[in-house]
């Protein structure tokens, strides 16, 4: 058993507003300098939607995360056969063309235009090549399109539905979208990792954060096609990818990530896990439909006196044992079982966790007014505009099983609350629906309270990071943070 504490998240999608301060407040202290136009480490996309980059999910296309063929896990898009051939081109890179041509705005133009009836505007200039050009994609291009058939209807996690659910989502009466705000997964298994040529790419072994090492990175890009959430990028600039650092030195000063302290919706949540490493090839490589069970077993009780032994030997400061035993992640996860993996048949282990959005209920409309196709207070979830299949594909690995646990429980505590609050639902009623969502009261009270009530200090239980104890931490991380950003001592530049 070999016990290493983990920085994990939780994402509440049924909370997000898609306001996107979270993409900015990151893009404003990371992305700013030349090179990093186009990234972004926190980006929120429309669901049914293609992402960002174009189809991220489309490993048929990309070639991203681990396969397992009954010899062990691979890596889809390289290994020792693919290295060489493939070191100075990947074919299955994204494109400038999936991401999006950076452009600024000719806005001398709005001083400097000669006298004329018209109102001179700022005309879009492109980045790379200082022309002229068309805009036609960004960063979020199907923001709130959910109906599009440009975007929505190739959405890759439409695979599985029939001709005639994908033909309904577009109709007025179903139409339905969500946000899904995304960074890295500081995965448990990461394919951008163990894909590096150079070995520049590690995860910390005090919190599990995955970086890359500036001075080590040769730009071989291989993170990037490895990578099947498209979390790492290429500074054109430096020749060295990029990716989310998930605000180390903020945490290591006790503050959250500047993308979960800007979130306006309050959804993100911030903790440490417990995990046995020694179970990450076997869990990794089990059957898809058992995959999100194996990465929860791969969790350990904090409060196990066995498991706080393991740990102290490993060198887990009781400090950090005691945030993993408060912390909010686990609660969602392993003890109440609401939160889940996005995409677990990549195999990566994601350590951050979405608990699936209550949708809408479908409608109908008469001529005159508008009728809900269920009745009661709250209809029944299975009738709701996006089917579980879709969900499933998107955060379960295709198993509905783990989506309708999580929504029945979902549901089961709002008809709890509304009982308790308003009154016109039965109380004995209410419970029924708990013992069959498998909740009890006080747990019901405890979801509610973190997911609707819930403090700084509740949602983010940021462990000591006993900066007296590390030799590279002795430095003041808020003094150093915008000097480079990857707490480096020097400028990084091209070349070996």
């Amino acid at each position: 058993m070999d016990i290493r504490s983990q920085i994990s998240m939780v994402f509440h999608l049924d909370k997000c507003i898609g306001c996107h301060t979270c993409s900015i407040a990151c893009k404003n202290i990371w992305t700013d300098r030349k090179g990093t136009e186009y990234m972004w480490w926190n980006n929120v996309e429309t669901k049914p939607g293609t992402g960002y980059p174009t189809q991220w999910e489309n490993q048929d296309k990309y070639q991203g995360g681990w396969k397992h063929d009954g010899g062990g896990l691979k890596l889809k898009s390289t290994g020792k056969g693919k290295i060489i051939a493939n070191i100075f081109h990947n074919p299955h890179q994204p494109t400038m063309d999936d991401y999006y041509e950076p452009w600024t705005y000719k806005y001398e133009d709005l001083f400097n235009a000669p006298e004329g009836t018209d109102q001179p505007t700022a005309r879009p200039i492109s980045m790379v090549t200082g022309e002229f050009i068309q805009v036609e994609a960004g960063p979020n291009w199907d923001d709130d399109l959910g109906g599009s058939e440009v975007y929505a209807q190739n959405d890759p996690n439409l695979e599985g539905l029939s001709e005639e659910q994908k033909q309904q989502l577009s109709a007025i009466e179903r139409l339905v979208f969500f946000y899904f705000p995304r960074i890295c997964n500081h995965c448990l298994n990461p394919a951008c990792v163990a894909s590096c040529p150079s070995g520049a790419l590690y995860k910390r072994g005090e919190d599990g954060i995955v970086l890359i090492d500036q001075n080590r990175c040769r730009g071989w890009r291989s993170c990037i096609a490895a990578c099947p959430y498209k979390k790492t990028y290429y500074n054109w600039q430096t020749g060295k990818s990029e990716k989310c650092i998930l605000c180390f030195p903020r945490l290591e000063s006790g503050q959250a990530p500047a993308c979960f302290h800007s979130c306006v919706g309050r959804i993100r949540y911030l903790g440490v896990l417990l995990y046995d490493a020694d179970m990450i090839d076997e869990m990794a490589s089990k059957p898809e439909n058992e995959l999100v069970d194996a990465q929860r077993d791969m969790i350990k009780d904090p409060f196990d006196p066995k498991i706080i032994e393991a740990a102290r030997a490993n060198g887990i400061h009781d400090s950090v044992i005691k945030s993993a035993q408060k912390s909010p992640v686990y609660k969602y996860v392993k003890e109440w079982g609401i939160a889940l993996p996005p995409h677990a048949e990549y195999r990566t282990m994601p350590m951050l966790f979405y608990v699936p959005p209550m949708l809408p209920v479908m409608s109908s409309f008469d001529g005159e007014t508008v009728k809900t196709l269920a009745e009661g207070i709250f209809p029944d979830f299975d009738k709701a505009r996006i089917p579980m299949k879709f969900l499933a594909n998107l955060l379960s690995a295709g198993n509905e099983n783990h989506v309708r646990y999580a929504l029945r429980k979902e549901m089961a505590i709002r008809h709890y609350r509304r009982a308790l609050t308003v009154g016109d639902i039965e109380m004995d009623a209410a419970l029924k629906l708990l013992t069959e969502a498998d909740c009890t009261p006080e747990q019901a009270d405890a979801i509610y309270d973190l997911t609707s009530l819930c403090t700084f200090e509740d949602r983010f239980v940021i462990p000591p990071a006993h900066r007296e104890e590390a030799i590279q931490m002795t430095r003041d991380p808020l003094e150093h943070k915008q000097s480079v950003g990857f707490g480096l001592r020097e400028e990084p530049k091209r070349g070996a």
